[in-house]
């Protein structure tokens, strides 16, 4: 594991657990910028805002935007709790972060080596370095137990 994004993968965590309050799905991501300064941050917030695209990635990468005062995000890493999506794949692309590192694999809809690997594909102009597995069982067990949660209330309130 590279020790180094032990600090900004707990800060992500603290956001995915956050996300629970809205009954939102626990991911959560910080953008810290080559000073090692947390310039965004953000966990999912579909629920919150009835908004498809409101993921902890893009929600992370739209305040790192503002606070920098621009759309490039170069010298940047986005560190999130699990494998970001094909849309959150084309953001972190498309804002030039320099780096993303994640926790858990998600094989129903990753995008960074799961199902797709849009980040690294050579024909794309610009593929950020890729980090895998750092605190993945503690990312992977916060949305378990979620789902397991909700999986029986499903089920209880089934006829």
């Amino acid at each position: 594991m590279h020790a180094s994004w032990v600090e900004p993968m707990r800060a992500a965590l603290a956001e995915a657990a956050a996300a629970l309050a809205t009954e939102d799905v626990p991911v959560g991501a910080v953008v810290v910028d080559e000073e090692g300064r947390f310039v965004g941050r953000g966990r999912n917030r579909r629920e919150a805002d009835g908004d498809p695209t409101a993921h902890a990635e893009v929600v992370a990468i739209r305040e790192a935007a503002r606070s920098r005062g621009e759309w490039r995000l170069e010298g940047c890493t986005l560190v999130v709790t699990l494998e970001p999506c094909t849309m959150c794949a084309g953001a972190i692309g498309l804002s030039r972060l320099d780096r993303v590192v994640f926790g858990a694999y998600d094989d129903k809809a990753g995008a960074v080596g799961s199902l797709w690997d849009v980040l690294r594909d050579r024909r794309l102009n610009h593929r950020p370095e890729v980090v895998t597995g750092v605190l993945a069982e503690e990312s992977a067990g916060l949305l378990l137990d979620f789902f397991a949660t909700h999986r029986g209330e499903a089920q209880r309130r089934r006829p």
